[in-house]
């Protein structure tokens, strides 16, 4: 059994299923992210780029596109779901996706670029999956991706949590390094990880975007309640009472907020993370 398994049967359970079905909406969602974090990556045409919790391949697609037919894209995920989706989106023969632990997958050292957009802070052992990872960078290959700074930094998480507290159940305190979204918020920490994992000249430097919920209040508390987020994990196991319960309170409270007919953004805070093998 891998190390990660509870992250593997997390990604290929309902939670995998649900990104699959709403990957439009998390594309958009990410979009503003996604763009810082292919800026820093520069890929070239003729690279040959490993994309790390690729999940249905939105970013694949966009460094396929740049590094052109003379280059080629490898998107690795644990996602049955979201890979299945992925393979449908393109026939382009520069990108492949397999289903694998980016922690122990047996990587050759073939690639220029190792990206990933919010999918390295899941590993039980970072300093040991980024050791794997790096055994797949071709000389000093470069790492580029981007990950969230603390809960309470991220608008989009903080905000929907703050809502929906009143009606959950005490929640267990969270170890803030654990496996999870925001388990790279110390900055120091991250540091040392690569550091350890071999890798050098870090580079890491904050971003401040936005995530675009769409224009309808209702849609955007879904998203916050099912999709992604500490509410989302603290209603894992609720009812479905107290789940609408906590979706109108979150949907009255973007409406009171934000305009009719516009987008809904919540603010993002990430680290924008660069660095040599």
């Amino acid at each position: 059994m891998s190390l990660n398994q509870a992250q593997i049967d997390y990604w290929n359970g309902a939670q995998g299923e649900r990104w699959a079905k709403y990957q439009n909406e998390m594309d958009r969602n990410l979009a503003d992210s996604a763009e810082a974090a292919l800026k820093l990556a520069k890929a070239k045409p003729g690279e040959r780029v490993l994309d790390i919790g690729c999940g249905s391949g939105g970013t694949s697609l966009l460094l396929a596109d740049a590094v052109g037919p003379s280059g080629a894209v490898t998107g690795v995920d644990v996602s049955q779901p979201m890979l299945k989706l992925a393979r449908s989106r393109t026939q382009a023969k520069n990108i492949r996706f397999i289903e694998a632990d980016a922690a122990t997958y047996s990587f050759q050292p073939e690639f220029d670029l190792i990206f990933s957009r919010f999918g390295v802070m899941f590993f039980v052992d970072p300093v040991s999956a980024f050791a794997n990872i790096r055994k797949g960078a071709h000389g000093r290959a470069r790492l580029a991706f981007i990950c969230w700074r603390g809960v309470k930094e991220n608008e989009w998480a903080s905000l929907p949590y703050r809502i929906a507290q009143p009606f959950l159940p005490e929640q267990p305190v969270v170890d803030p390094y654990a496996p999870g979204p925001f388990a790279f918020a110390d900055a120091a920490r991250l540091r040392g990880i690569l550091e350890s994992a071999g890798f050098r000249e870090i580079q890491i430097e904050p971003f401040q975007g936005f995530m675009n919920l769409g224009q309808v209040p209702a849609e955007a508390a879904f998203q916050s309640t099912n999709l992604m987020g500490p509410t989302s994990r603290a209603l894992r196991n609720a009812d479905e009472a107290t789940r609408a319960r906590v979706m109108n309170a979150i949907g009255e409270e973007l409406a009171r907020t934000h305009s009719s007919g516009k987008e809904i953004r919540l603010a993002t805070a990430c680290w924008l993370v660069n660095a040599r093998a």
